[in-house]
């Protein structure tokens, strides 16, 4: 984004950066940024508190009224990431019979409705819509197993957006399912990778498909990079 500035303001267009990363906004020097040293993925800062996020982007515009630059501004603020997995009680088993990623996304549907409803909007629906998550393990559930990925019949056609909506299904519901603030977004992705069914058959699907041969990166962004 710090490029991109250069090139909006080249063409007459007033531009401000919210850095995430110090290092490379100094490097860049976009004519305005102002750093915000929070976790990756939240430029805002804290989920759902709209006066913490409006004072974020008050700051920023403020440094239109700057008469020159470049000018690289520190939010006061520091929030440090939580890599800790958020503590979720998952609902227990509910039928046996099905593989325990299906059941597991089929217990949390409540929840992650709430969700939807409290909030009015959701971030499911890259591939896959909510009602297809627990389908959309099913098949994972079955190449993690041996099933030839070529063949299996992936919801959405795009493995990749479809392992994206599985995990944002989980997370939106598990805001509904844990106690206090909203959690920093490693400690969501370590729940979802580390305590889950479902995270758990997403990384087994991805080592299947990477030792049978799928062609980099269809495989390897199935799930975050240091996984």
């Amino acid at each position: 984004m710090s490029v991109l500035a250069h090139i909006f303001e080249a063409a007459g267009i007033a531009t401000v950066v919210l850095s995430s990363v110090r290092e490379v906004a100094q490097k860049v020097a976009p004519p305005r940024a102002l750093h915000c040293e929070f976790p990756l993925g939240r430029p805002l800062g804290i989920p759902n508190d709209v006066e913490f996020q409006m004072d974020v982007l008050r700051r920023a515009f403020a440094l239109l009224t700057e008469p020159s630059g470049p000018i690289l501004v520190d939010h006061p603020v520091v929030i440090e990431a939580d890599e800790q997995p958020v503590s979720c009680a998952i609902p227990p088993r509910f039928d046996a019979s099905l593989p325990p990623c299906v059941d597991e996304a089929r217990g949390i549907k409540k929840a992650y409705i709430r969700a939807l409803e409290r909030r009015g909007v959701t971030s499911v629906g890259r591939s896959i819509g909510a009602d297809e998550v627990p389908s959309a393990l099913a098949v994972l559930h079955a190449i993690a197993n041996g099933q030839d990925w070529t063949t299996a019949e992936i919801p959405g056609g795009n493995i990749m957006s479809l392992c994206h909506d599985i995990r944002t299904y989980y997370e939106e519901a598990a805001l509904e399912l844990i106690d206090g603030p909203a959690p920093g977004g490693r400690a969501m992705e370590n729940w979802f990778f580390e305590k889950t069914e479902a995270g758990a058959t997403v990384l087994k699907a991805r080592t299947a498909m990477r030792d049978a041969g799928a062609k980099f990166p269809v495989w390897f962004y199935m799930a975050p990079g240091n996984r």
